[in-house]
C-alpha cells in the first residue's frame, strides 16, 4: 500500500512538471508575439544619459496561472552590455490575462559612454514557475543605438579681465580762477588783473593748452544797490570773456579760439555763494550764523530775505566783509588732459617688465592698460606680474590668471594645460581673497568648465550673474551659462541664456544647437545660418543645419548642409555615416552621395 501512494504521487509530481514545463514553453513561444515599443526610438543621450520607456504588451492567454514573465532590458555596444532594468509580469496582477492583454511600461535609464553609440536595445523574456523553472526567449531587438546630438555642444569660455581703469578717450580737466568786482560795478579792475589770480590766468593762457570750454559765472551780492541792477551779474561774465578774448589776440591763438566755447552765465537772485561765505567765515558767531540762515532757508521773496537780513545786529559785518566776497566772475576752463601716447606707453610697460624703467613712471592704471596693447600672452603675463609687485591689488591677481586660462586652453598636452589652471587657481584665490568680485568668480566657473567640473561651475556662474556684473560681462557669463544648460539637458533655458550672450560664432552655434533639441526647428535653422555668416568655416553649423532639415524632412538641404560641413571637416564624413538622425535617409541616393 505505502509502495502504491509512493508511485501515485512520484506520478502525480511527474505530471506536474510535464505541464509546468509546457506551460513554460508555451508562454515562452508566445512571446515572439508580444508588443515592444520603446519611446524615443532611437535612443537619446542628455545631460550623459540615456532615458527611456519601454512598454511591454502581452498576446491573449499568454500570462499563466502561477507564473510570472519578465523582459529584461539591457543595451549591447560594441561587445559589452549594460542591464537597463526589467519589467515583471505576476500572474497574480493580472487576473483577466485571457481576456485583456497584459500591458506594462517601465522608464529606464543608464549613464552614456562614447562607446555607446553604436549599439542595440534588446529584450530577453523569461517565463518562471514558482517552483524556480525557467524558460526563456531569444534576445528582441527593440531599437537601434544613440542618437547623440546633445554631445555636439561646443565648450565656450569667457575670460573676464578687470577693469584697468584707464580712460583711453579725451579727458578735460577743470581749472578754476576768481575775480571780484566792487559794489554796483562790472568794470575788470587793473588789481584785479594784477593779481596772483590775474597773472595765473594769463600765464594759463599763454601757454596754450588745448581748451574746450571756457564756464564764467557772474554773481551779485544780496543788497539793494546790487540787486536793483538785473544785469550786473551778465555784465560781470561778460566783463572776463572779453579779457580771456583779448588774452587769447595777444598770444596769437588764431584758429584755435574758434573751438573753444564760451559759456557766460548769471547767477541772480541766489543764496549759494553767501551761505559759502558764512561756512568759511571765523569772526561771526555760531549764533549770529543761525540767525541769518534761518532768514534764508525760510519762506519769503528774495527781496523780503535781504530786507531781514538788514534789520539783524551782524548786517555791518555782512556789508563791509562778507558781501564782498560774493560779487565775482568764476572761471572754469575745461583743458585736454596730457596723456602718453601709445607706443610710449607700450615702451614704458615692457621697460617695467625688463627691470629698467621704474615702476613709477606709469601709473597703475596705465600700466594695466598696456597689457591690451599686446596680443601675445607672456606678454601680459609679464606685465600683470609687475603690477602685482606694484600694487598686489586684486585686479592684477585676477588679469594673470585670465592669462593662465588662456595659456591652458591653448594647450595640447593634458599635463601642460593642468600646470596652466593650477597657476590660475592659485591666482584666483588670491584675488578672491582680496576681493569678491563677478570677474574673478567668471574666472572661477571658466577654470571649473576647462576642469570638467560642471557643478561647481554652475554654481560659480550664479554668484558672478548675483553681483550686478557690466553688461559685457553679462552676456559672457550667459554664454557660459548656456553651454552649461546645455551639457545638463536643460535646453529651453540654454537657448535664452544664449539669445542674450556674445554674438560669437560659437555661441549662435550652440545657441543653434539648444532650439535644435528643443525641436524649436524654425530658430535653430536661423541660428545655424547666423553662425555660418559670423564664421563661414565652422563646419558644425552646416552640420546642425542639416540634422534640422532631416527634421523637417527636406532632403535636399540636408544633403547640401551635410555636404558643405564634410568639405569643411572631413572627420565628419564617418560621424554622418553612423547618425541615426539620418537613419530614415540612410538608403537614400542623395544621402550617400553627400556623405561620399
Amino acid at each position: 500500500m505505502n509502495y502504491l501512494n509512493r508511485l501515485i504521487s512520484s506520478l502525480t509530481l511527474l505530471g506536474m512538471v510535464s505541464l509546468s514545463g509546457c506551460a513554460l514553453n508555451k508562454m515562452v513561444k508566445m512571446a515572439q508575439d508580444q508588443e515592444l515599443t520603446v519611446t524615443p526610438s532611437p535612443l537619446e543621450v542628455h545631460a550623459d544619459t540615456v532615458r527611456f520607456t519601454t512598454s511591454a504588451k502581452l498576446p491573449l492567454k499568454m500570462l499563466k496561472k502561477n507564473k510570472t514573465y519578465t523582459a529584461d532590458v539591457k543595451y549591447n555596444y560594441g561587445g559589452e552590455s549594460v542591464d537597463a532594468g526589467n519589467i515583471v509580469f505576476n500572474w497574480a496582477d493580472y487576473p483577466n490575462a485571457k481576456t485583456e492583454n497584459p500591458s506594462k511600461s517601465e522608464t529606464f535609464s543608464f549613464p552614456y559612454q562614447d562607446a555607446m553609440r553604436r549599439g542595440d536595445l534588446v529584450v530577453i523574456g523569461t517565463a518562471a514557475s514558482a517552483n524556480g523553472k525557467s524558460k526563456s526567449t531569444p534576445e528582441f531587438k527593440i531599437a537601434d543605438g544613440v542618437i547623440t546630438t546633445s554631445k555636439l555642444v561646443q565648450p565656450y569660455y569667457f575670460y573676464a579681465y578687470a577693469d584697468h581703469e584707464y580712460n583711453t578717450g579725451e579727458e578735460l580737466e577743470p581749472t578754476y580762477v576768481q575775480f571780484f568786482f566792487q559794489q554796483g560795478s562790472s568794470y575788470l579792475r587793473p588789481t584785479e588783473v594784477r593779481s596772483s589770480r590775474g597773472r595765473f590766468l594769463n600765464a594759463f593762457i599763454a601757454d596754450k593748452n588745448v581748451t574746450r570750454s571756457v564756464t564764467i559765472t557772474g554773481t551779485h551780492s544780496p543788497e539793494g544797490a546790487e540787486r536793483i541792477n538785473a544785469r550786473l551779474a551778465d555784465d560781470r561774465a561778460e566783463a572776463i570773456e572779453k579779457y580771456y578774448r583779448r588774452q587769447m589776440g595777444r598770444y596769437d591763438y588764431q584758429g584755435m579760439a574758434d573751438s573753444i566755447e564760451f559759456l557766460p552765465k548769471a547767477v541772480v537772485e541766489n543764496w549759494d555763494s553767501l551761505k559759502a561765505e558764512l561756512g568759511r567765515d571765523e569772526r561771526l558767531t555760531q549764533t549770529q550764523k543761525d540767525e541769518i540762515l534761518s532768514i534764508i532757508n525760510g519762506s519769503g521773496s528774495f527781496e523780503d530775505k535781504e530786507d531781514a537780513l538788514h534789520r539783524l545786529s551782524s548786517y555791518r559785518y555782512l556789508l563791509s566783509t562778507v558781501y564782498p566776497k560774493t560779487r565775482t566772475a568764476t572761471t572754469e576752463i575745461l583743458t585736454v588732459k596730457e596723456k602718453k601716447s601709445l607706443p610710449e606707453i607700450s615702451a614704458l610697460s615692457k621697460g617695467i617688465t625688463q627691470g629698467s624703467v621704474s615702476m613709477d613712471t606709469l601709473s597703475d592704471a596705465e600700466l594695466a592698460f598696456s597689457a591690451t596693447l599686446t596680443p601675445l600672452l607672456e606678454e601680459k603675463e609679464a606685465i600683470y606680474q609687475a603690477a602685482i609687485k606694484k600694487n598686489d591689488r586684486w585686479q592684477a591677481h585676477n588679469d594673470l590668471a585670465t592669462v593662465y586660462l588662456q595659456m591652458a586652453a591653448e594647450q595640447t598636452s593634458e599635463s601642460s594645460m593642468s600646470n596652466y589652471l593650477e597657476q590660475a587657481n592659485t591666482q584666483l584665490g588670491i584675488a578672491k581673497n582680496r576681493q569678491e568680485s563677478p570677474e574673478v568668480y567668471a574666472n572661477m566657473a571658466t577654470l571649473n568648465m576647462m576642469q570638467g567640473d560642471y557643478d561647481m561651475g554652475m554654481q560659480n556662474l550664479q554668484k558672478a550673474m548675483n553681483m550686478n556684473p557690466d553688461e559685457e560681462l553679462r552676456q559672457g557669463l550667459n554664454g557660459m551659462m548656456g553651454t552649461l544648460q546645455i551639457m545638463r539637458g536643460m535646453y529651453s533655458e540654454a537657448a535664452r541664456s544664449l539669445s542674450s550672450a556674445p554674438d560669437t560664432a560659437m555661441v549662435l552655434y550652440n545657441r543653434g544647437l539648444a532650439q535644435l533639441l528643443s525641436d524649436d526647428f524654425n530658430n535653430a535653422r536661423a541660428s545655424f545660418d547666423e553662425a555660418i555668416q559670423s564664421d563661414s568655416e565652422l563646419a558644425l553649423a552646416y552640420y546642425g543645419s542639416a540634422i534640422v532639415a532631416a527634421q523637417q524632412g527636406n532632403e535636399q538641404a540636408m544633403a547640401d548642409m551635410l555636404r558643405q560641413a564634410i568639405q569643411k571637416d572631413a572627420s565628419l564624413r564617418a560621424y554622418a555615416i553612423d547618425d541615426l538622425e539620418f537613419q530614415k535617409y540612410f538608403d537614400s541616393q542623395t544621402f550617400k552621395d553627400a556623405v561620399q
